[in-house]
Order: structure tokens, then C-alpha cells, then sequence
């Protein structure tokens, strides 16, 4: 598992749509709405990965572990911040937190996954966290038919 921040840029002037021998164009100028967050889990074997939800997709499952960095967001006491306390209880039983060592790049396989996405789907200016959700979901519908795995 892993994440990465994200702005949510909009436009101050309506961009300049690409035409044959044109690219598109768009204003230097912009409008920050705010940020979020977009999580990442994967399963770099089965070729499949997931955004969001990571309990409610193995609601069969006893123990989840989850392998991360060291961030110090990584941590049961993020759940306490994000949901109700029982809740939160509930996931921490369920979670296990396994950490990578510093520095080692051998265990990368969710920040390759969060690069593909960026790079096919957020690498451009989203106003609203609503839009931003609705593309992720239809980008790891897509990523997820495709089977594609991290070697």
C-alpha cells in the first residue's frame, strides 16, 4: 500500500482545445480547490490493484496485511483520525502493518502502480474531489481487466 497527494487544480480561463497540427493550450494561471489523497493497494502477482475500500474487498479475509513504507501516517492510530472509534477498532483487528526498511527500494510495487495512474489518469489539472474519485474508479476498472502485473 501506498498514497500520493493531490491538488485540486481548476481553471481561471477555459483552455484552448488541440486541433490537427495544434496542441491544446491552457492558461499558466489556475485555481487550487484543495487537496486529497489517493490510496493504493496492490497485489502485484494477480495483477490487480485497488483504490479504495481495501476491507470491504476482502471482507472474507480474517487478517489483511498490509505492507507500507514508514510514513508516519502508515499507522493504526490514522484510523482513529479517519473513522469512528469503533470503526476504527474493528479495521486495526483485521490490519496487519508490515514495514519496509528505510531506504529499500526492493518493495515498490503500490508506488509503481500510483505512477501508472498518475500518468494515465491525474496528470492534469481536477477541480473537485468527486471527479477525481469517478476517474480513479474507472481507471482501476480498466487497470484490473488488463490483468497487469508488477515484475
Amino acid at each position: 500500500m501506498d498514497e500520493t497527494p493531490r491538488q485540486l487544480i481548476g481553471q481561471v480561463r477555459s483552455p484552448i482545445e488541440a486541433e490537427p497540427s495544434r496542441p491544446a493550450r491552457e492558461d499558466y494561471e489556475y485555481v487550487r480547490w484543495g487537496s486529497c489523497n489517493v490510496f493504493m493497494a496492490c497485489e502485484p502477482l494477480a495483477g490487480w490493484c485497488m483504490v479504495r475500500a481495501i476491507a470491504e474487498a476482502y471482507s472474507d479475509a480474517e487478517r489483511i496485511t498490509l505492507v507500507m513504507d514508514n510514513l508516519n501516517t502508515h499507522s493504526a492510530g490514522s484510523l482513529y483520525e479517519a473513522f469512528p472509534p469503533e470503526e476504527a477498532r474493528a479495521l486495526r483487528e483485521r490490519f496487519e502493518f508490515v514495514y519496509t526498511p528505510r531506504h529499500g527500494s526492493w518493495l515498490k510495487m503500490a508506488e509503481i502502480e500510483l505512477q501508472v495512474l498518475i500518468g494515465q489518469c491525474l496528470k492534469r489539472r481536477i477541480d473537485c474531489i468527486e471527479t477525481v474519485c469517478a476517474e480513479v474508479a474507472a481507471w482501476q476498472r480498466h487497470r484490473n481487466h488488463l490483468g497487469t502485473r508488477v515484475n
